[in-house]
Order: structure tokens, then sequence, then C-alpha cells
């Protein structure tokens, strides 16, 4: 994943290349879904290159082990708020956020901390 730090007001990061990522949780979602920067078909996430994100939120650390899920956990918690997913998808999100912490080698303890973080307070996220 090649990316950018960048100095703006909301955002820490940029993508320089597109990604596509295959989610470890299937969203119950059929149709095809597109917009500018984020689009999933079939089961596979794809972030456009130029989309920013804030990195990971909250009392923690960017880390190595924690920048694709936090880009991945932003980009469906966008389509959430943008009421292109619906809201009821969170715990989805939350669990893919999980999954990728624990295949990018998190400890496991910080992966707990990081989950339960965004399950209590990702509510005010997705509004």
């Amino acid at each position: 994943m090649n990316y950018e730090i960048i100095d703006h007001p909301k955002y820490k990061y940029r993508l320089v290349d597109s990604i596509e990522h295959e989610l470890l949780v299937k969203l119950p979602y059929s149709h095809l879904l597109y917009t500018p920067y984020i689009s999933i078909n079939d089961g596979c996430i794809t972030i456009k290159e130029g989309y920013a994100w804030d990195g990971p939120s909250g009392p923690t650390i960017d880390t190595t082990d924690f920048l694709k899920g936090s880009l991945i956990h932003d980009a469906l918690y966008q389509l959430m708020r943008e009421k292109y997913l619906p809201g009821h998808y969170r715990k989805l999100a939350d669990k893919e956020l999980e999954k990728i912490c624990i295949k990018q080698g998190m400890p496991k303890w910080r992966v707990w901390y990081v989950y339960y973080g965004v399950r209590w307070f990702g509510w005010y996220a997705v509004r």
C-alpha cells in the first residue's frame, strides 16, 4: 500500500496508488457500488488513487500494522455516512478492521483495544 503524508486539517494520508482488497468479512450487499474514490464489487473493495483518510482515530498511535485497516474501515464508514451502505453494516466494518489488524500482525491485546474502541465509539463517526 503506497501512501503519502499530507498537510490537511481533516486528513493525514493520501493513497498514491489504488488498492484492491478482498473483504474478509462479506457484506450482505448484493449490488455493485461505485463512488468517485470507492467501489465494491463482488466482495472486493477498491479504493482509488488520491483517496485521503485520517488514519487511526482515538487515543492510539499510527503504526504500519494499523494503516491498511484504518483505510478500509474509514472508507466503509464513509460509505455509511453518505448513505451508500446502511448504517447497520457498522459492526461488519468493525469486524473487517479487526481481521485486517490481525492479518497485519498487530498484537492481540491491541487488536482487542482497537476493536472495542470502534464498537463503543464508532457510532459517532457514522452519523
